[in-house]
C-alpha cells in the first residue's frame, strides 16, 4: 500500500539559532533545540516531534481497534522517551524507543494483551522498524542523492 502525506515543509525563522517554522497542511507549528544546545526552546525538538509522532500514532491505532471490536477503551495514553545506546560491537549506536502505554477502560486482561500486541503495529512503529530510504535533492540541481 502505499502513503501519501501531507507535505511538511520547514524553514529557519529569525527569532533564534536553531528556530524553525513548520507547516503541516493547514497547521503550523514551532521547532527548536533546548537553550543546552544553543537554542532558545521555542518548540519541541526533531526526536520529540518523531516521539510525537510515534505516540499519535500508536494511541490512533488502538483507539481505532478498540472502536472496531466495540471494546470499551475509553482513554489510551502514551509515554515515549528516546535515547541512543552503544551497538553490540560497540562503534556504532543504536536508537531504543521507550513507550509506555497506559490503557483506561473495562477491558479484559486478553483485550489490553491484544491492544499492547497491536501498538507494535501502528504504522510509524513499523516504519522505525524497518530501513528506510531519505531520497534528498538540492533544490535547483539535476542531480539527487539517496541516503540510506
Amino acid at each position: 500500500m502505499c502513503r501519501t502525506q501531507n507535505l511538511v515543509t520547514v524553514a529557519e525563522i529569525s527569532s533564534g539559532r536553531y528556530s524553525q517554522c513548520v507547516t503541516v497542511g493547514r497547521h503550523i507549528l514551532a521547532a527548536d533545540e533546548p537553550e543546552s544546545l544553543g537554542g532558545h526552546d521555542t518548540g519541541p525538538t526533531s526526536y520529540e516531534f518523531l516521539l510525537a509522532g510515534l505516540g499519535a500514532c500508536t494511541e490512533i491505532t488502538l483507539q481505532m481497534y478498540a472502536e472496531r471490536h466495540n471494546w470499551a477503551l475509553r482513554r489510551t495514553t502514551v509515554k515515549l522517551q528516546h535515547e541512543e545506546i552503544p551497538a553490540a560491537e560497540g562503534t556504532s549506536r543504536i536508537d531504543h524507543f521507550h513507550r509506555i502505554i497506559y490503557l483506561e477502560g473495562d477491558l479484559t486482561e486478553d483485550q489490553r494483551l491484544r491492544l499492547f500486541e497491536i501498538a507494535g503495529k501502528c504504522p510509524v512503529s513499523e516504519t522505525l522498524r524497518h530501513a528506510a530510504i531519505v531520497e534528498s535533492k538540492l533544490a535547483g540541481a539535476v542531480a539527487s542523492q539517496a541516503q540510506r
